[in-house]
C-alpha cells in the first residue's frame, strides 16, 4: 500500500470535533526521545537521551461563531490541566493523546478559521 498524504480531516479536543482546512500544512512530532551523541576521550561515545513531548502545529480549523468555538477553545486553553486530543488524517489514521493548546489563539472573520498548535506529555499513539 502506498504512503498517503493529505489533509487532516478533523481534530477532536475534549470530545468536540473541529474540521481542519484542506490546505493546512500541519507538522507532527509524535514525542518520545531525541538522541545526542557525546564523545569520550578514548574515542568511544555516549548516547544522551532527552525525553520530549508530542506536538502538532500549523492546524487551521473551522471556527463557527454560532457554536461558540472561539470561546470553547479559550476555555480549554484556560484549563490548568491536559485534555483528550484525537487527530484523524486523510489516510484514515487516527492518533490520540492528552495535551493542551499552546501559543496564542487567533481567528479570521473572513475565512471563519483559526490557527492552533497543540502539545502534550508522552507520545501520540495510533488508535
Amino acid at each position: 500500500m502506498p504512503a498517503v498524504g493529505g489533509s487532516i480531516e478533523s481534530v477532536t479536543l475534549d470530545s468536540r470535533s473541529f474540521a481542519v482546512a484542506a490546505d493546512a500544512e500541519a507538522e507532527r512530532n509524535l514525542g518520545g526521545f531525541s538522541n545526542e551523541l557525546q564523545a569520550n576521550g578514548d574515542g568511544t561515545a555516549r548516547i544522551v537521551k532527552t525525553r520530549g513531548m508530542w506536538a502538532l502545529s500549523g492546524i487551521t480549523i473551522e471556527i463557527d461563531d454560532f457554536r461558540g468555538d472561539s470561546e470553547y477553545l479559550q476555555e480549554l486553553a484556560d484549563r490548568p490541566d491536559f485534555f483528550p486530543v484525537t487527530i484523524t488524517y486523510a489516510g484514515g489514521q487516527t492518533y490520540q493523546g492528552t495535551g493542551q493548546i499552546v501559543e496564542e489563539l487567533t481567528s479570521s472573520s473572513q475565512s471563519a478559521t483559526g490557527d492552533i498548535s497543540l502539545a502534550g506529555p508522552g507520545v501520540l499513539t495510533v488508535q
